[in-house]
């Protein structure tokens, strides 16, 4: 299991010191979620964070893009430090077109589903993908209870990855903590990201250990 620890979460006035006992904890993977409050209804953060992050851990970061225009921003973020990038096929016709991009700049590319997006979105792309984001909240913000349907819809893409002999991996985003992350793996996630569980008790270190533990039993 990857964790990927989402600042989405994190408390940005000790932002290095969280993702750092993030790091300590277990977390193998910094996840920053950008929202451009058109394609969910938030506003998030941008490069400059992203390069902050950089500049504090050595861990790869994982940018997930939930914006309307996403292919105007791919450089910046990949300048910027992000390794893994994700763009939601909801949002962008072109994503072949990113894809390419991405993995031409040597970075991980992802595609986004939200929860109601079928896996049929995606048929024709996959094989081009090092990785599917599958949202198992609505995104736009963090602390909402996981979708018991997500369970269903991992279990079918393992089946098609593995069908089609791809090693393309799955994460999943939005409501997991230790009540239901062993199930997520059972289902065929590799990685899992995690903000509330990780940052909202305020001692990531110990969050992150927890929800690894928790993966392991």
């Amino acid at each position: 299991m990857i964790l990927a620890a989402s600042i989405l979460s994190a408390d940005f006035a000790q932002l290095g010191a969280q993702v750092n006992a993030a790091a300590r904890g277990g977390a193998s993977l910094i996840h920053v979620d950008v929202m451009d409050g058109h394609f969910v209804p938030n506003l998030s953060v941008g490069p400059p964070v992203v390069r902050a992050v950089r500049g504090i851990s050595a861990l790869p970061i994982d940018v997930h893009l939930m914006l309307s225009h996403p292919e105007h921003f791919l450089d910046v973020f990949v300048d910027s430090g992000a390794q893994w990038l994700s763009v939601h096929i909801e949002a962008q016709p072109n994503v072949q077109r990113n894809v390419d991009h991405l993995r031409a700049r040597g970075v991980r590319a992802g595609v986004a589903l939200n929860p109601a997006t079928p896996l049929s979105a995606i048929d024709e792309i996959l094989p081009d993908l090092d990785f599917v984001l599958v949202m198992s909240v609505n995104p736009g913000f963090g602390g909402q209870p996981l979708l018991p349907r997500t369970f269903g819809k991992v279990r079918a893409l393992r089946r098609r990855v593995q069908e089609l002999g791809l090693a393309t991996q799955i994460e999943v985003d939005g409501g997991i903590d230790t009540s239901n992350v062993r199930q997520l793996l059972e289902a065929g996630a590799d990685v899992i990201v995690a903000g509330a569980s990780v940052f909202g008790d305020g001692d990531a270190e110990v969050a992150a250990g927890r929800l690894l533990a928790s993966a392991s039993r």
